[in-house]
């Protein structure tokens, strides 16, 4: 199952995705005689959600329908604006060396799982967080050395803390894209007096200006992906691929992400957490973003996210 949020027609929806239509899920929670509250946003239709059994109804009827039942309720991918599949969630974290050969690309050395932690950090996600389709915007200042990172977004379905590795999956309500932007060389106030903590904020400040979390275009239930670590990704620019990987390179699988942030902070459902970027990213190459270039993120079993940029 994969769900999104569109807008259409000045209304805010929900809908079950496809690449090339959108099923709303109020017409087709109507067609199969079951009701559904949008209000909640997805969460409650995927797993660990309170409409979930619901939902899954809706979606067995939906398989059984003839294509001349669904066609009038339907409505044109492309003729919608995506939303954000989570427009608020209370925590969007991401992880930050988490794939070895990024870590080695920067000129850094890899340490072995057992031998070191995720480092985590976190975006502001009202003003990071950008639609599908909607422009990640250059900031003025700071405009030379920004940078693409695809990344696999977790989404939690069920309130956590303290749990295992061996259980940490039965908490992820799906799974999403995210392009983590990034400004490899912000330095604010370059005339300054150098302080010793100066470097490690410059690197946090790089990744909170506006526009510079895309996520989307939809969210795939977690058990319609059983294992997170087998999925394909690629991000092209402009049509060129600059990453090309797997989430099995995961230093951290998303299993132990989820333990190791939940050992000591409270996960809620909604709750977002992007696993780390594979290698390819602009900044080994010299190449940035700049006006024009249009970035196509893709991860298998989930789907595409494109954003030009400004």
């Amino acid at each position: 199952m994969r769900l999104c949020r569109y807008q259409y027609e000045n209304k805010i929806s929900c809908g079950f995705y496809s690449e090339d239509k959108i099923l709303p899920l109020a017409a087709a929670a109507e067609m199969a005689g079951v009701e559904l509250d949008e209000q909640g946003g997805l969460i409650p239709f995927l797993p660990g959600g309170a409409q979930r059994d619901d939902c899954l109804n809706v979606e067995k009827q939906l398989k059984q329908a003839m294509d001349e039942e669904l066609f009038p309720i339907s409505v044109m991918t492309d003729e919608v604006q995506l939303l954000v599949p989570i427009p608020a969630p209370s925590k969007l974290m991401l992880l930050a060396g988490n794939y070895s050969k990024h870590i080695e690309e920067g000129g850094g050395k890899a340490e072995e799982r057992q031998k070191t932690f995720p480092y985590v950090f976190m975006k502001p996600p009202l003003t990071t967080l950008t639609h599908p389709g909607h422009p990640v915007v250059i900031p003025e200042v700071s405009p030379d050395h920004i940078d693409w990172e695809l990344e696999l977004g977790i989404v939690i379905g069920k309130t956590c803390k303290g749990v295992s590795e061996a259980e940490a999956l039965n908490y992820v309500a799906g799974y999403t894209v995210i392009n983590d932007i990034s400004d490899r060389k912000f330095r604010p106030n370059p005339g300054r007096t150098e302080r010793e903590k100066d470097g490690f904020f410059d690197w946090l400040h790089g990744k909170w200006h506006d526009t510079f979390c895309p996520m989307g275009p939809c969210i795939t239930s977690s058990d319609e992906i059983q294992d997170p670590q087998t999925l394909k990704m690629k991000l092209s620019v402009n049509g060129n691929v600059e990453q090309d990987a797997s989430t099995a390179e995961m230093i951290f699988p998303v299993a132990a992400i989820i333990e190791f942030i939940s050992s000591y902070v409270r996960l809620e459902p909604g709750d977002v957490i992007a696993t780390g970027t594979p290698s390819g990213v602009g900044a080994s190459k010299n190449k940035f973003l700049k006006h024009g270039d249009e970035l196509k993120a893709e991860i298998e079993n989930i789907g595409v996210l494109q954003n030009p940029v400004d």
